[in-house]
């Protein structure tokens, strides 16, 4: 299963290593892909072996300090 989410408060390299890790934490999770726009709205895609709660994502990137904005895919 492949999840879309748009993140706020991004700026460098070290934020997408941070949000990477909290999501990759996510059980079921195989992969994380980011796309950063460096003060802007990031993107990050979400490869998992199941459906992962929405609540447990915004969770893991606020744990890693950003917020979740907007409509996820």
């Amino acid at each position: 299963m492949e999840k879309t989410i748009s993140i706020s408060g991004m700026t460098c390299g070290h934020c997408v290593a941070s949000v990477k890790e909290e999501l990759g934490e996510l059980e079921g999770v195989q992969d994380v892909a980011v796309a950063l726009n460096a003060g802007g709205i990031s993107r990050a895609t979400i490869t998992s072996d199941r459906e992962i709660d929405p609540s447990r994502i915004g969770e893991a990137v606020a744990e890693a300090g950003y917020t979740v904005v907007g409509g996820e895919d």
